[in-house]
């Protein structure tokens, strides 16, 4: 009698069961390891011999009984379950549609792509150079003497040299991340005779605080040209013709005198001011000119470095300094985007802001 008011009880339970998961929790009720059905199959042992056999057989008839009951149970919820998850998932095409944001390149790559196609249209071919670079080719063959500030720990990353070369400079490593480009020059000059009309793109790292003006990681690029006859005046010709293409034709250049290691003579070149147009005021009202804040009223901004290169620079790379002269410039991409584009941090060039970037 108790296995078959067991059995009555299963039966119901499964019945009621509203859900595949609630019926799977009936199902280890009555017939799991522990359930109250599987419990009398351990009670087989303890009956006498004559017993067991008919007791055996109805146990497992009941048993049987109950799965079959749980299968068909099982269809019945699935099938109804599947029907309610088509009905949950219709789509009613008379909704308007999501509009999806279409993805773009990241300013600094759009400007980067922007520079290399202004240069390769006057004949430069582009080449990629090394993060992790020697002392040789970042500063000794770049003619930059052992006590030159840069040279430091407290401008450049050094890294751990397992070589276990002697380092050019007491103290520090050989090994280092590059802290500019153009040690890519000299990579150029080892492999190609001249002529060569070369840019090498590609992010470089110094020991800087970010602030409005400065970040510890941000992009350059590099240009070299070495040829028979190359005067300043070509140096002069091929940045004024780069500055007009990139921020507008009517946008003046000038040259500053300035000293770097290894250019003689070496230069800051300028820009004209897009917010007060050179005059280095603007107008706030009527009757009213302020200072332009962009330019420090000066009318000019400094976008890049060149110069003539320095015919000690040669004596590494077995090029004649008689027979050949050249001209190289370094500039920086997240500066002249925020030139280009009026952006006075360079930090939000890198925040990830999306309202910022979606402008661009």
């Amino acid at each position: 009698m108790d296995i078959q008011e067991e059995k009555q009880a299963a039966l119901a339970a499964i019945a009621a069961a509203a859900s595949t998961e609630a019926l799977d929790q009936v199902r280890v009720r009555y017939l799991g390891r522990s359930g109250s059905l599987t419990a009398f199959f351990k009670q087989v042992g303890s009956l006498p011999k004559a017993e067991r056999a008919a007791f055996g057989q109805m146990v497992n008839a009941v048993k049987a009984e109950v799965e079959a009951a749980l299968e068909s149970r099982k269809e019945q919820l699935a099938a109804s379950e599947l029907e309610q998850s088509i009905a949950g998932g219709v789509v009613d095409v008379t909704l308007p549609g999501r509009r999806r944001t279409v993805g773009t390149e990241h300013l600094i790559s759009q400007i980067t792509d922007e520079i290399v196609s202004i240069f390769r249209g006057l004949g430069y071919t582009t080449m990629e150079g090394r993060e992790v670079e020697t002392d040789y080719y970042n500063f000794e063959a770049l003619n930059t003497p052992p006590d030159h500030p840069a040279r430091g720990m407290q401008d450049t990353f050094y890294l751990v040299d397992n070589s276990g070369a002697a380092a050019k400079v007491s103290g520090e490593s050989d090994v280092l991340l590059r802290t500019q480009t153009s040690g890519t020059q000299i990579h150029a000059m080892e492999k190609q005779r001249p002529p060569i009309y070369m840019l090498a793109p590609g992010r470089v790292y110094r020991r800087d605080v970010a602030d409005p003006s400065h970040l510890p990681q941000f992009t350059q690029v590099e240009g070299l040209v070495v040829d028979k006859g190359i005067t300043f005046g070509d140096l002069k010709g091929t940045l004024d013709y780069f500055c007009k293409q990139m921020f507008g034709a009517d946008r003046e250049t000038r040259f500053r005198p300035h000293y770097f290691p290894f250019t003689e003579p070496s230069a800051e070149v300028d820009v004209s001011c897009g917010i007060c147009h050179g005059t280095g005021v603007v107008q706030e009202g009527p009757n009213e000119a302020k200072p332009c804040r962009f330019c420090k009223g000066t009318g000019w901004l400094e976008i890049l470095g060149c110069g003539m290169v320095d015919p000690n620079v040669y004596s590494f790379v077995e090029v004649d300094p008689e027979l050949y002269s050249g001209f190289a410039f370094g500039l920086g991409v997240e500066r002249i985007a925020c030139l280009k584009h009026n952006v006075q941090d360079l930090r939000m060039l890198l925040t990830g802001d999306m309202r910022f970037l979606r402008q661009f």
